[in-house]
């Protein structure tokens, strides 16, 4: 018997070893991939406050030029309060992101469908509207800044949706999906476009 109860201790002990050096791992690998995404989205969250400040810019740079509804202004506004708030989660940060586009592309300021995908400075309404803007070189300059970067949010944008999507379906395969949640792994949020994107903008400037 002395034996017998030997063997099960240690097949006990064996088990319990396999099972903590599965959970190690699993937490480790767990730990690692919320890590790059926490690192990706620091990446957009940079663009996104670079762009909070541009587009108010030039907002403010065509004000006096073009007749902006003030609903436009005050989206705008709401928005960059969100995007630079220290207490704004992830997902309220990206639907004022999405906010802010469509806004701006109401005032002219985005062409339709960009989302926040440069385009290398195509932002045409406003300027056939108002040609003078070609010549107005603090206009000219924001322009050229926010195209740079709105390019460079797009790369953030998919290197962190391509982090999420690594970790999520780290997260939900079995068995890390058996520990996840205890140790407290959840789901991460994609960075979608917004729905304004696919339309083409109603632009009007008063006239």
């Amino acid at each position: 018997m002395g034996k017998i109860a030997l063997v099960i201790v240690g097949l006990v002990i064996l088990a319990a070893l396999l099972i903590g050096g599965w959970g190690i791992g699993s937490y480790n690998s767990l730990m690692t991939a919320r890590n790059v995404v926490d690192q990706q989205w620091a990446q957009v969250e940079n663009q996104l406050q670079r762009r909070a400040d541009l587009i108010p810019n030039l907002v403010n740079t065509v004000k006096g030029i073009a007749n902006l509804e003030e609903s436009v202004l005050t989206k705008i506004a709401d928005a960059r309060s969100k995007i630079l708030s220290p207490n704004a989660t992830p997902e309220e940060k990206m639907a004022a992101s999405n906010q802010m586009s469509d806004a701006a592309r109401q005032a002219g300021l985005l062409p339709a469908g960009g989302g926040i995908l440069g385009t290398g400075g195509r932002f045409l309404s406003i300027t056939e509207q108002y040609p003078q803007l070609k010549s107005d070189q603090s206009f000219l300059r924001l322009q050229d800044e926010l195209a740079g970067t709105e390019n460079r949010l797009a790369v953030a944008r998919r290197d962190y949706n391509n982090a999420v999507t690594d970790y999520n379906i780290a997260r939900q395969r079995f068995p890390a999906v058996l520990i996840a949640g205890f140790l407290g792994f959840k789901d991460k949020p994609l960075f979608t476009a917004d729905e304004g994107a696919r339309r083409a903008p109603t632009v009007d400037f008063g006239k």
